[in-house]
């Protein structure tokens, strides 16, 4: 190794023995490109430059220093938090930081991780589900039309239904059959336009918020039935409209989603079962 007998670094380091950057990146493990980068930002600057062809020569007592980086980093500490460390802040205070932030990461990727499993099981379930063409028959219903702020409100506005049919007389039919139609053509976050029904024995005397009527037989509906949440339908109608497709059907009627167990009789979502029918008829 040639060494400018005038260079400062080299009188200070002549009795240190100096490595090429190829053979300190073998030792410890790391790339030339990697030392080149902790180079530029003022990392780990190597001891003596050979003015004559560039080549960088480290020393061995830099190794711990090039350890403690690479630690660093692998705790996920950026190039100006290091910078920082190495000015001398406060490095217990930057690792506290540093584990908040870990810890608010794995919490992150905690809901992450159980929203994939919700969905592979949301569709594990969808498979299973066989979509069926069948006959609604004609059906006698008390209703009540509203608009909706929310498809929350169903929740709220199902039990006040309840109460008035309760007050009327009603005899609702056995097996029960509650559903909500959907009165209005797309998808909508607000002022939803739903007609809630329930099957009811015979007709009442209108009140000033339920009326009743007859709903006619569908000769066809495309139905299948879903498990689990009301918020993951969007998987089950998916599959339904699919097989409406493929099959050269055609919606011909307002969608029904018919709740068979819910809140009032399971405590756990998963156990929730319900009834999408869609009205159709061949495509022409």
């Amino acid at each position: 190794m040639k060494m400018n007998e005038s260079h400062k670094a080299c009188e200070v380091q002549e009795q240190t023995v100096l490595y090429k950057i190829g053979m300190f990146a073998n030792m410890n493990r790391v790339t030339i490109k990697t030392l080149r980068y902790y180079d530029e930002q003022n990392l780990l600057k190597p001891v003596y430059v050979d003015e004559e062809n560039g080549y960088r020569y480290y020393a061995g007592g830099q190794i711990a220093e090039l350890h403690r980086l690479l630690a660093l980093r692998g705790m996920g500490f950026s190039i100006d938090d290091i910078q920082k460390i190495i000015s001398g802040e406060d490095e217990k205070k930057l690792l506290l930081e540093r584990k908040q932030q870990i810890l608010k990461d794995i919490a992150s990727l905690t809901a992450k991780l159980a929203e994939v499993e919700s969905y592979l099981n949301r569709e594990e379930v969808a498979l299973t589900m066989p979509v069926l063409i069948k006959k609604l028959p004609e059906v006698t219903v008390c209703s009540m039309e509203m608009k909706l702020e929310s498809y929350d409100a169903l929740f709220y506005k199902m039990p006040e239904m309840g109460e008035e049919m309760e007050k009327l007389g009603c005899i609702c039919t056995e097996p029960g059959y509650c559903f909500t139609h959907y009165l209005e053509q797309g998808y909508k976050e607000e002022e939803i336009l739903v007609e809630i029904c329930e099957a009811v024995t015979e007709k009442k005397a209108a009140s000033d918020s339920v009326q009743f009527k007859v709903l006619p037989e569908v000769s066809e509906a495309a139905c299948i039935f879903h498990k689990g949440s009301y918020n993951s339908f969007a998987s089950s109608y998916a599959k339904l409209l699919q097989f409406i497709e493929e099959n050269d059907y055609e919606i011909c009627g307002n969608i029904r989603e018919s709740y068979i167990d819910g809140v009032w009789n399971k405590e756990s979502e998963e156990e929730w079962l319900s009834e999408i029918q869609i009205p159709v008829c061949k495509r022409k």
